[in-house]
């Protein structure tokens, strides 16, 4: 059996310590992230899933939204300050992704197909999931780390209006991404009898 993709889904990992030491430029960066988003399955090929992708003052800014907006909530000045220190991580990034479902591509299939109207919010669901693993495992095979965040719906109205979006646009996930200034650790696995059934 070929086993090629399977070596490219071992090396995606989540890298928390990231960095902006990237060979690559922007262009290429951003072209990668969409014709790898093209080319994620979605169900009626409905295409629902949107991105944000943001470099340099708007990834900077990205960090600074989730950071006021916690503030707004964490109330204790210590736990507040380890949050901060988390969002400092992600800043230090060299870009981020955002993840948006379109949700008029979601209610226009729920008019259209009535008897599986009840399914397609899900559908949508496993479209992101397609694109968030496609881009995450594509930026790994370039040599590049990310780690996926969701501070939605905390920060959406701040990051829509920062962005001019559509209403339309519902964030679904942050990929932060950068350089990888230190590997991730031993992934650990479940016993496979926990986890498999194979049936003949």
């Amino acid at each position: 059996m070929k086993n090629e993709l399977l070596t490219l889904m071992k090396q995606r990992r989540s890298i928390y310590a990231l960095g902006k030491k990237v060979d690559q430029d922007n262009a290429a960066i951003a072209d990668l992230i969409k014709q790898t988003i093209k080319e994620a399955p979605t169900a009626f090929n409905s295409q629902s899933t949107r991105a944000v992708i943001a470099f340099g003052d708007a990834h900077d800014k990205v960090w600074e939204i989730v950071r006021a907006s916690l503030r707004k909530v964490v109330k204790d000045d210590d736990a507040f300050a380890k949050t901060s220190a988390k969002i400092d991580s992600f800043k230090a990034a060299y870009g981020t992704v955002l993840f948006f479902t379109d949700m008029n591509v979601v209610h226009g299939l729920e008019e259209q197909f009535p008897a599986y109207a009840d399914n397609f919010y899900d559908w949508s669901e496993q479209a992101m999931g397609n694109a968030n693993f496609a881009v995450w495992t594509a930026l790994a095979e370039n040599g590049l780390g990310a780690n996926m965040q969701h501070y939605n719906p905390l920060i959406d109205a701040d990051i829509a209006k920062e962005f001019d979006l559509p209403e339309n646009w519902k964030l679904r996930a942050e990929m932060a991404f950068g350089s990888i200034e230190q590997p991730a650790g031993d992934k650990e696995y479940m016993a496979d009898e926990d986890r498999f059934k194979v049936v003949d």
